[in-house]
């Protein structure tokens, strides 16, 4: 599988002065941030399609650099372009010969610690508590990805978070967010969307509400 990959980064340019390569050994693996970026959205999106437009906006990438991601993930089979009526659409390639085992590495190998994903949040305000469930934990029954508890949150730079996030792991990402006296007020009345979180997997990364 690697030498595939292999053999397109040697036929063109590799990017490395990518300032993100230092820090995250699978953008070194495989030759690029955006590439890894562009990987984890279809694969992690493998049963929808996607314009270059669409693709830009959902991670966040320069419009040069995922022409010529596309064209290398093309080339190596892991994703097809699909030709009709207005705009070209790329969707991933179920027919790619290593397609599973490469969506089982992707998948297993996207995480961001926990200290990273609170700071994060802490520039919409004062953070009390960050809860992980859905997509981080597997727990399908869940309808939240993410839980934030705050006081003074400011919605704009707090979606801005989640949004980054979303170009990270290539998923859309369900939140909710509450004041610490409305979380406080529905976990006693044993609120609805909260035991969608706290009764099914769930994860902790930040308390300072001593849960």
């Amino acid at each position: 599988m690697w030498t595939l990959f292999e053999r397109v980064a040697q036929a063109r340019p590799n990017p490395i002065q990518c300032g993100y390569l230092h820090m995250d050994p699978l953008a070194r693996l495989f030759g690029s941030y955006a590439r890894l970026k562009l990987l984890r959205l279809f694969l992690f999106n493998d049963d929808m399609s996607f314009t270059v437009v669409d693709i830009i906006e959902r991670t966040k990438t320069p419009k040069d650099a995922v022409r010529k991601e596309i064209t290398a993930l093309v080339a190596c089979g892991v994703i097809r372009k699909r030709t009709g009526k207005g705009a070209a659409q790329f969707i991933a390639n179920r027919k790619f010969q290593y397609f599973d085992a490469l969506q089982s590495f992707i998948r297993s190998t996207t995480n961001l610690s926990d200290a990273d994903m609170v700071a994060s949040f802490k520039r919409a305000g004062a953070i009390r508590l960050v809860v992980l469930s859905g997509l981080f934990t597997g727990a399908l029954e869940a309808k939240v990805d993410i839980l934030i508890v705050g006081d003074k949150l400011e919605d704009k730079p707090l979606e801005s978070s989640i949004r980054a996030l979303e170009a990270e792991f290539g998923r859309e990402l369900r939140f909710a967010s509450f004041s610490t006296e409305d979380f406080k007020y529905r976990r006693g009345v044993y609120d609805r969307l909260l035991r969608d979180i706290f009764d099914f997997p769930h994860r902790v990364i930040f308390d300072r509400l001593g849960l």
